[in-house]
């Protein structure tokens, strides 16, 4: 399995949607930003802000990251 080191900062969890099709949503914010290796294979798609991945038990998660867009964009081109 292959990794990559980010530094996260606040979430969003979605844990799924209710009886009207909405998103039942936890926004989880943080004091102080956290290094993290993240599966390649859980990441789902990347942002300028977040990364959305894939989570236990059926969630997704939009982690907040501070390395920045190009500099994910270039570890994840690098990885084979």
């Amino acid at each position: 399995m292959k990794y990559i080191e980010l530094t996260f900062k606040n979430h969003t969890i979605v844990h799924g949607f209710d009886a009207r099709n909405r998103e039942i949503i936890e926004e989880v914010e943080v004091k102080e930003s956290s290094k993290k290796m993240v599966a390649i294979d859980r990441i789902l798609s990347v942002s300028e802000k977040f990364i959305l991945m894939q989570y236990a038990y059926n969630r997704i998660i939009y982690w907040e990251y501070e390395e920045g867009y190009e500099y994910v964009k270039e570890k994840l081109s690098k990885i084979d």
